[in-house]
């Protein structure tokens, strides 16, 4: 596996966003997945803000499959340029409950992420006929969201733990299932992931999302799995999900040729 490390322009004068990329030993152009982090916590820890986040669970898992990875670092976090600016409140305290606020920080997310898709798009080495994205947490409900709202970039979308708002808000239980319904016009089939014991978002709550999803016109899959909010870290629960998730894209691809 070879692994890299770069910036590219974000829609902010100044503001490079970092990105790690993680692709296999042989020669591309190679299927290619955008994968977006998830908040800090309850974001009233800055220390928290620079670290670059690029989980070797799901880097491995992609690369074994002959992916490349890219995990972007929206701005703020890492080592990328800006503020970070996604839903905090103006006293310090950490990520607002006020709808407004949360939801102006999710469409800041979305610029960071056409940023990196004007980048994918310049790659000699992306096979850009084989485009997924998926995050986990805040990088998972707007993974779900971004390809509806970007419609015919990806082919599939992988969501673990998604979700804007935590559930010490009372506003999640409606911001979160609005923004997931952004993703249903993507017409592609997605995979959720969630713990059932996840400390931020109930089961019940995901649940919810999902259905509003499918209501919506969205396509997915739903899999609750014995975790809490760590699932992505435990491939032994979710890799055999990912695996029938990948060879039906996959499947999907030749039927197109």
């Amino acid at each position: 596996m070879k692994v890299e490390k770069f910036f590219v322009p974000s829609s902010e004068a100044g503001a490079q966003l970092e990105i790690v990329a993680a692709k296999p030993q042989h020669q591309g152009p190679f299927p290619t997945v955008i994968f977006n982090h998830g908040s800090t916590g309850r974001g009233h820890n800055k220390a928290l803000y620079s670290r670059t986040v690029s989980p070797a669970a799901v880097g491995n898992y992609f690369v074994e499959r002959g992916w490349m990875i890219l995990f972007p670092q929206r701005r703020g976090r890492g080592k990328s340029g800006g503020n970070y600016g996604e839903g905090l409140a103006l006293d310090g305290s950490g990520y607002s409950c006020n709808v407004e606020i949360a939801t102006a920080g999710f469409e800041r997310a979305v610029e960071d992420v056409d940023a990196v898709v004007r980048h994918l798009r310049e790659r000699s080495d992306v096979d850009q006929s084989q485009l997924a994205i998926g995050g986990v947490s805040r990088g998972g409900i707007l993974s779900i969201a971004y390809a509806g709202m970007r419609p015919n970039t990806f082919r599939g979308v992988i969501n673990f733990n998604g979700g804007w708002l935590g559930r010490g808000c009372i506003n999640h239980e409606s911001l979160n299932p609005s923004i997931f319904e952004r993703g249903a016009s993507a017409g592609i089939p997605t995979l959720w992931l969630h713990g059932s014991y996840d400390q931020y978002y109930r089961i019940e709550h995901c649940r919810g999302n999902f259905e509003r999803f499918l209501l919506a016109g969205g396509q997915g899959q739903f899999i609750a799995a014995a975790a809490g909010h760590a699932l992505m870290f435990k491939p032994a629960l979710w890799k055999n999900h990912l695996d029938l998730y990948m060879d039906g894209l996959a499947v999907a691809e030749l039927l197109d040729q």
